[in-house]
Formats: C-alpha cells, structure tokens, sequence
C-alpha cells in the first residue's frame, strides 16, 4: 500500500508528548479498607458453573462479593454484566477501558453504558494480579477484545459455529429470563475478558492471546456496586494459547460463588448512584 510523503515537521509532530485523557482522581474514591475489612467474614450463599463451552446466568445482590474461579484447568471466561433490573444498562468496556486500563484487576471498577455510567462492580481480589506485564506487552484480565462470536468466524472460516461466547452469553441470558434468543441476543455486549493473556504486538499493534497463566485455585473477585445479572461463558479456546472457537481445545468448566459479608463495616455502604448528567444535551 502507497503512503502519503512525510511532510518536513513530520518527527516534530510524532514527537509531541501523550496526555492521559481522563484523570480519575475526581471519580468516587474506592475504599479498599473497606472492602478488605468485609472480606474477612464472606459467607458463600450460591454457586454456579459455567460448563465447558458454554455459559451460566447468575445474580448477585447489591453489597454482596462474587468470585470466578478456575477449578479443574486453565481456562479463560467472557464476562457480561447488567443492572439487575434493567438490561438496557449494562458493562461498557470501552469507557472502563478509558478510566482504567487495557487490563484491570483489584482496585479497577466496571463501569455501566452512557446514560447511566456508574460502578456495577469493583474488583477486590485478584490471585494473577502477580502478572503484571510480560515481555511481549501482554497483560491478563482485558477490556480490550470483543468476544467470540458465530459471525466472525463465519466470516474467517466459512461455518457455523455455535458455541462462541457471543452464542453462549445468548443462550444463558434466554434462559435465565426467559425471553426469546433474538431478544437476548440484543443485550449480549462486550465483556471483561477473565483470566485471557492479552496485548498488541509491537510491529503491527494487532490484538493477540497467548496461554493464560491462570491455574485451578486462581481467582477474582468482584463487590457488587448495586444489584447484578451476570453471565460467564467458558471460552471455547480453552486457555487461549493455541486456537480460538473450535472443540478440539481442551476447554474446563468455570464457577462463580457469591458470598454475603457479615461485616458491620457494610452498615453505612450505599449502592452506587445513576450518573448526575441532567441529560438536556444543551437545549
């Protein structure tokens, strides 16, 4: 492909230093403390599994902790969440993207689609927050990948293949409300990529996955900002290091706990609020 001529201020102009674009210090602090102190009395009031390929439904009350875990081998996990009582208000991994980073772990929060945009979750414990960053940039826990999906992979390779996480979150979403798939599949959104191994390669800035290090007994930790629905689909690339969408990689089941703090730190906590924005748009 031809490229343009550079023109002569063309170092000067690449050399003009980067700005974050959002300074965070104004948002609602997170209290750690807090949230360290009500982990210490967690009791375990449901359990769910994602199966191999596929994808559960849950809900999570407001103030409440939930968990995904690996149990039986390294296996990554496309997370959806909403508000509870609305479907319209859901995870957006673009503006969290924004706010926080490529990758998130303890202290990052999930963040809910414009107009409401507020904490649906903070992130309170994460056993791979070790990782950080490797030598090829990559990092775990990413806000960056749409997930999975049938359309995409009938556009590389040519088949219909049902059980992308776009498919999975489809199906656990129907049944768990009981709606039709069409309408489901309306809600299904982009998700936090759990424990996947992510990052942009150095020469040509592409996406790329590599074998995520996550183990049995790895996992993270989410408090509820105010009341969920959530669906987590056990990917079908399996620990991600080899291929994407297929059911020859060897995939495992995840789970999710939920536990209930007995803390009476939690006695003054509120949920998180709608944001403020008057929502006139300037007329």
């Amino acid at each position: 492909m031809d490229r343009n001529r550079e023109p002569e201020d063309a170092e000067a102009r690449r050399a003009v230093k980067p700005i974050v674009c959002y300074e965070t210090d104004k948002l609602p602090p997170v209290d750690m403390l807090l949230y360290s102190r009500a982990r210490q009395t967690l009791q375990l009031v449901a359990e769910y599994t994602a199966p191999a390929r596929d994808a559960c439904a849950f809900e999570v009350p407001a103030g409440h902790f939930f968990r995904i875990l690996s149990v039986d081998g390294p296996q990554v996990g496309d997370l959806n969440l909403w508000s509870a009582g609305n479907l319209q208000e859901r995870f957006f991994s673009g503006k969290t993207r924004q706010l926080h980073a490529t990758h998130v772990s303890t202290g990052d929060r999930l963040w809910s689609n414009l107009p409401h945009l507020r904490a649906l979750a903070t992130i309170t414990h994460d056993t791979l927050d070790w990782y950080g960053w490797d030598a090829d940039g990559a990092g775990v826990h990413d806000v960056i990948g749409t997930r999975c999906d049938p359309y995409t992979n009938h556009a590389l390779r040519g088949l219909n293949y049902h059980h992308c996480c776009h498919s999975n979150l489809t199906r656990a979403l129907a049944e768990f409300k009981g709606i039709a798939l069409a309408e489901a599949e309306l809600h299904v959104h982009d998700v936090l990529n759990v424990f996947m191994c992510t990052g942009f390669s150095f020469d040509t800035h592409q996406y790329f996955m590599k074998a995520s290090p996550v183990r049995p007994g790895d996992f993270i930790e989410f408090f509820a900002e105010t009341d969920l629905l959530g669906a987590l689909s056990a990917c079908p690339g399996g620990d991600c290091g080899s291929s994407h969408s297929d059911d020859a990689t060897p995939c495992y089941p995840l789970r999710v706990e939920v536990y209930r703090s007995e803390s009476a730190e939690l006695a003054n906590w509120l949920p998180s609020d709608i944001n403020g924005y008057d929502r006139t748009h300037g007329l």
